[in-house]
């Protein structure tokens, strides 16, 4: 097997004691340190409403990333088609391509990215939007590989196109990527990995070969945090247990830093949640990480994996995928 490439998802993710607008000037920061890195990809991510993720515009996210770096692919992951027009967006999109040429990824999603009140201030039919969800794929398919479609012409035209993806958790976004033959990226992270192997073997077994892609094209994004030594990345991932127990309750805010967690540590009945996270966590060193990486490439037959890391302190986020860029060995 050959070695993995290495992709990134940055959220944006806003940090207790800063403020939301400095994320995401981070957000911009890590973009020109992955790629001096070696990474393949640097996708952004979009949600709206919410304190903790605060990256809610990914085409604006991705403009200022194009102007900062030269080699690097660029990408929504992905912009919750159902809040727009299919065309507004291949329009973004091709201006953005036309920034940095070859370089453009178009990731989508169904889901609202957002609770529904917020979804219906971003679109006042947002309760039935994401039904119309496959025929707004076909259009944004069409608007991104010919010169017009349905009689109208998605501008600018140029040399080259942007890459649409189709993102997803569920077998639903499997099916849709197969039928109209194009890449797709399961959101591993997000349900703990629970139905990747299910969905993945669904697409290739459905994939429709398509002009621009003959052939079926995958990736899973995980979430990883990597430091010197075990016990200082399961330090470092505090932030995030914190988080994802307070969620689970309806309480959501900034990233709290991990010496206060753990000054204040868990109570017994949050202890099987953590530790039942943890069995299934991608938190150590680089060899460790690389380890379940290029187990989890090799049990899902895939070539890229793309990570996500959240930690209160960005200097521990960038030392993690400079240490996992080495473990990789990723070009620079």
């Amino acid at each position: 097997m050959a070695e993995l490439q290495l992709s990134v998802l940055d959220q944006s993710v806003s940090l207790a004691g800063s403020s939301e607008d400095a994320a995401i000037r981070d957000t911009l920061d890590l973009a020109q340190h992955c790629e001096r890195l070696g990474y393949a990809r640097f996708w952004v991510s979009e949600h709206h409403g919410l304190p903790t993720i605060v990256g809610s515009a990914p085409e604006m996210l991705m403009a200022a990333i194009a102007a900062r770096t030269t080699r690097i692919r660029i990408g929504s992951a992905g912009v919750m088609l159902p809040h727009y027009s299919a065309l507004k967006v291949a329009e973004q999109f091709r201006v953005l391509e036309a920034l940095a040429p070859g370089r453009i990824d178009l990731g989508v999603g169904r889901a609202p990215g957002s609770d529904m009140r917020t979804a219906r201030a971003l679109n006042p039919n947002a309760h039935a939007a994401a039904d119309e969800f496959p025929q707004q794929v076909r259009d944004l398919q069409a608007w991104t590989s010919l010169p017009a479609h349905l009689g109208i012409t998605a501008h600018p035209l140029g040399p080259h196109a942007p890459q649409l993806w189709v993102l997803g958790s569920s077998n639903y976004g499997a099916q849709l990527a197969a039928h109209f033959g194009l890449p797709y990226a399961y959101a591993y992270f997000f349900v703990d990995g629970q139905g990747a192997e299910e969905a993945l073997a669904l697409y290739r077994r459905l994939y429709r070969p398509s002009e621009r892609h003959p052939v079926p094209q995958a990736t899973v994004c995980v979430w990883a945090l990597v430091a010197d030594t075990h016990d200082e990345a399961t330090h470092h991932a505090l932030g995030r247990e914190r988080w994802r127990l307070d969620r689970a309750r309806g309480v959501l805010g900034p990233l709290q830093p991990s010496d206060a967690i753990a000054a204040r540590g868990y109570t017994t009945e949050e202890w099987p949640t953590i530790e039942a996270m943890r069995r299934k966590a991608f938190v150590g060193t680089a060899e460790q990480v690389g380890a379940q990486m290029r187990a989890l490439a090799r049990e899902l037959q895939l070539d890229e994996v793309v990570i996500n890391t959240w930690a209160h302190d960005p200097a521990v986020r960038r030392h993690s995928y400079a240490l996992l860029a080495r473990e990789f060995a990723l070009s620079h």
